[in-house]
């Protein structure tokens, strides 16, 4: 497990275990299972899950799931595969669902 002193970052709601830094965000402008979410360049503490194929509101994507590894809760998921020219930019990147984010200072 990762820790990181650096401030603002962003916990898991669930446990409090550190999975983002502020400074890593690249998009507020995400739709997630349960709302918003938010792009990350990177994301930490997090096991990933078994990729799949899904369509999504920007195009056709591989996908997998991101879980914290501390309590196992789905955070949201991470690009795999862009199928699209113009949204490759999106592969190796984190979305997170923010409602299952703590903002910390």
């Amino acid at each position: 497990m990762v820790e990181i002193t650096l401030h603002p970052v962003y916990s898991c709601k669930n446990c409090r275990n550190i999975v983002a830094l502020r400074d890593d965000i690249i998009s507020k402008d995400f739709v997630a299972k349960s709302g918003k979410g938010y792009m990350f360049s990177r994301g930490m503490n997090m096991a990933i899950g078994a990729k799949e194929d899904k369509q999504l509101i920007s195009g056709y994507f591989s996908i997998a799931p991101i879980f914290c590894t501390q309590c196992d809760e789905e955070m949201g998921w991470t690009y795999i595969k862009a199928f699209d020219a113009p949204q490759k930019y999106k592969e190796g990147k984190y979305v997170f669902e923010m409602v299952k984010l703590l903002k910390e200072f």
